[in-house]
């Protein structure tokens, strides 16, 4: 098959070349691949890696959309089946996969991290990782969904959901993971600000439906958005670490509680302590999603209430052009990628 495989460390080290098909072990099936897209983790497996067990070559991809083409008898899939994966190779069998949370599983494996991923024409997974599609969901919307919409659905519907009504600011609009949280709110009813350097991106959220952002290279964030939402947000949204902290704490309105699934600037802000117990704000973490959110998800999507947000689209053969892109950070939505 053909696969985009890494060599060696650097944009260079990336290529799409052939590579051996995927054997499947007891409990895997194949996925024939018809699309994926780019996340920040396929720039950091390209460029660095530390901290992800793996050993090069390694095929790239965190996500894959299309159909089913080998299934062992028993495994409850359909040969010639449409199909979306879930990404993380979970044991099954820890107290966290037991309790229905598996991002938390002590010896998960992620496809395009701990092993071979989805930029492929071919891909092995569990069986428990295939999800059946409808015979007319749109594969290619599908290949964008499994990073982005479901990180985000985890944080906007996770420890404390966000209401019908409520408030949330979202740092950084632009990523996969920024969009699908704007829409995934705009869902349930709530309002939106949102940031960003680029006044078009800003200009972009408020056409889908964002009640209104900040330039936060000409206005300080905190004092507008408590001048916007009246008082300070329900929630924040923070994927950027270091350099946002301080401003989206002081977003908040008291009792307030900011979610962060990154930390692209740096992971060691002021932990900012007395405005955290005088305003009993909470703070929590969050990554992935579990399988019962993953099913949300996709009922979401299969009931077409819900689509990626494309920026772009590549061939996965043009795979340099489609990371210098995500390098850039000029994206609106998700990079797509097709066999």
């Amino acid at each position: 098959m053909k696969a985009a495989v890494l060599e060696r460390r650097g944009a260079d080290g990336l290529s799409w070349r052939e590579f051996p098909d995927p054997v499947p072990r007891p409990g895997e099936s194949i996925l024939k691949v018809a699309a994926s897209s780019l996340n920040r983790v396929d720039l950091y497996m390209r460029d660095n890696g530390a901290g992800i067990t793996h050993t090069l070559p390694q095929v790239l991809g965190v996500e894959a959309a299309g159909e089913i083409v080998e299934t062992e008898p028993g495994s409850g899939l359909r040969k010639g089946a449409k199909a979306i994966l879930y990404s993380v190779a979970f044991c099954g069998k820890c107290r966290y996969c037991e309790a229905g949370d598996q991002p938390l599983c002590v010896s998960a494996r992620l496809m395009g991290e701990h092993r071979h991923g989805g930029f492929a024409e071919y891909v092995a997974m569990p069986n428990r990782c295939f999800f059946e599609l409808p015979d007319e969901a749109d594969l290619i919307s599908a290949g964008s969904l499994m990073v982005g919409h479901l990180t985000a659905w985890r944080m906007i519907f996770g420890k404390r959901a966000l209401q019908p009504g409520e408030s949330v600011l979202i740092v950084g609009i632009g990523g996969g993971v920024a969009v699908a949280c704007l829409q995934l709110a705009l869902l349930v009813g709530a309002r939106v600000y949102v940031t960003s350097s680029s006044d078009a991106k800003i200009a972009r959220a408020i056409s889908l439906g964002a009640s209104g952002g900040v330039n936060y290279t000409r206005d300080p964030v905190s004092s507008s958005i408590l001048e916007l939402s009246g008082g300070g947000v329900d929630m924040v949204i923070d994927s950027v670490g270091q350099s946002s902290w301080s401003e989206s704490l002081k977003s908040l309105r008291r009792g307030g509680r900011i979610v962060t699934c990154g930390a692209t600037s740096g992971s060691n802000p002021s932990a900012d302590l007395q405005r955290l117990f005088i305003r009993q704000l909470e703070v929590y973490g969050s990554t992935g999603g579990s399988v019962g959110e993953f099913r949300q998800l996709l009922d979401v999507f299969n009931r077409r209430l819900i689509k990626p947000v494309t920026d772009e689209t590549f061939s996965m053969a043009d795979i340099r052009s489609a990371c210098d892109r995500l390098a850039a950070g000029s994206q609106f939505g998700k990079i797509s990628l097709q066999t």
